[in-house]
């Protein structure tokens, strides 16, 4: 069965970066599209980012465009989103996903306070 586990959140400062890392398996992960979400307290799922099979396209919310990127490494089964200049309200439980599915893993908690 599909599994995903994320990774690589954590504290951080304003403007400071983090990593985040989700491994893939059960599934065939180098033929999907994937995404990150996230859902800060109290609020809903908001999508952040897409990223096709093979990397050449991606896509993303206005909330986190030219401070996210996304990327993957399909050899290793796994989806990366690199965060720069971080806010406060980028805090979130961060996922990763399957474009059209809501199997997520249990995600990575991102905490951006002074």
């Amino acid at each position: 069965q599909v599994q995903l586990v994320e990774s690589g959140g954590g504290l951080v400062q304003p403007g400071g970066s983090l990593r985040l890392s989700c491994a893939a398996s059960g599934f065939t992960f180098s033929t999907y599209n994937m995404k990150w979400v996230r859902q800060a307290p109290g609020k809903e799922i908001e999508w952040v980012s897409t990223i096709t099979p093979g990397g050449f396209s991606t896509r993303y919310s206005n909330s986190v465009k030219g401070r996210f990127t996304i990327s993957r490494d399909n050899a290793k089964n796994t989806l990366y989103l690199q965060m720069n200049s971080l806010k406060p309200e980028d805090t979130a439980v961060y996922y990763c996903a399957q474009e059209y599915s809501n199997i997520r893993g249990q995600g990575t908690q991102v905490t951006v306070s002074s």
